[in-house]
């Protein structure tokens, strides 16, 4: 049975990766005015942080339509069994269920969508994951399985610069974000039941750091092998300068650097900063 992967832009996943495991990507959107932008295909991360600096409103996000899914998954049908379709969380996007939606429909491809529960790289380990074991040759039921063995091991934790934009994205309540704002409290938060929620409140960038790698060092110490990665939002330097400082210290992680795009870039804001992880042995 031959088996591709598909996932949504939100993976972001290096362009290089995509074309050497044949990874497939429905896009989201983000919508400056009446201007609408597909992640990944018309606007970089960097031109959509400029934008953002100049608008008077924040872009809106929006989904792939079960049409766009669906015409995806007819046209893999050509030359494919099977369809494992891996996206963010169904708790801040429909994307999962237009996935749903449209593998229902589509008759001459079988596919099995997969809910991350979570965002960005941490969704893209599990399709990396997924399209090496598709390229080995394994069915999908197998390769599901292995995904949901993936899920209990991932952790992800991220800070923001500015809560408003999570509270006025209805992505974090405004209670929430309002009690930060005033404490000058710079949460550490974390996606629970498929829902961005604050893990801990804690005062300083730098505590959170040292809180995010306290977390971290408690898989480390009971594993051999770890993938991790940093994410951030236009904060290049400082993720490079993290990633050298994590490494010294913990030689059987992994680490790789990756970002908030455009579409949870909407969400975060300018200068966001994460850190996710999965035990892998």
């Amino acid at each position: 049975m031959k088996t591709v992967i598909v996932t949504d832009s939100t993976s972001y996943i290096p362009e290089e990766q995509l074309e050497a495991l044949n990874i497939h990507i429905v896009p989201l959107s983000v919508t400056f005015g009446d201007e609408s932008y597909r992640e990944l295909f018309d606007i970089t991360t960097d031109e959509f942080y400029e934008k953002v600096r100049q608008a008077k409103e924040l872009p809106k996000t929006s989904q792939p339509s079960i049409g766009e899914v669906l015409e995806k998954y007819e046209e893999l049908a050509k030359d494919y069994d099977a369809i494992v379709s891996i996206h963010l969380s169904s708790g801040i996007s429909g994307t999962y269920q237009a996935a749903v939606s449209a593998g229902q429909t589509v008759e001459s491809v079988k596919v099995y969508p997969f809910d991350s529960e979570i965002s960005c790289m941490a969704q893209g380990y599990y399709v990396l994951r997924a399209a090496e074991l598709a390229k080995q040759g394994e069915n999908p039921e197998e390769i599901m399985n292995e995904l949901e063995a993936i899920k209990k091991e991932m952790r992800a934790y991220f800070m923001v610069d500015d809560l408003s934009h999570l509270s006025r994205g209805g992505r974090l309540s405004g209670a929430q974000a309002m009690v930060g704002s005033l404490l000058q409290v710079k949460p550490l938060l974390h996606f629970e039941d498929r829902k961005i929620v604050p893990f801990e409140k804690i005062r300083t960038s730098k505590k959170a750091f040292k809180r995010m790698e306290q977390l971290l060092r408690e898989t480390a110490d009971d594993a051999q092998l770890v993938e991790a990665c940093i994410i951030h939002a236009q904060r290049e330097d400082i993720a490079n300068d993290w990633k050298d400082e994590l490494q010294s210290k913990y030689p059987n992680v992994n680490f790789t650097i990756s970002y908030f795009g455009p579409v949870i870039g909407t969400h975060l804001g300018e200068g966001g900063i994460g850190l996710c992880w999965y035990k892998v042995k």
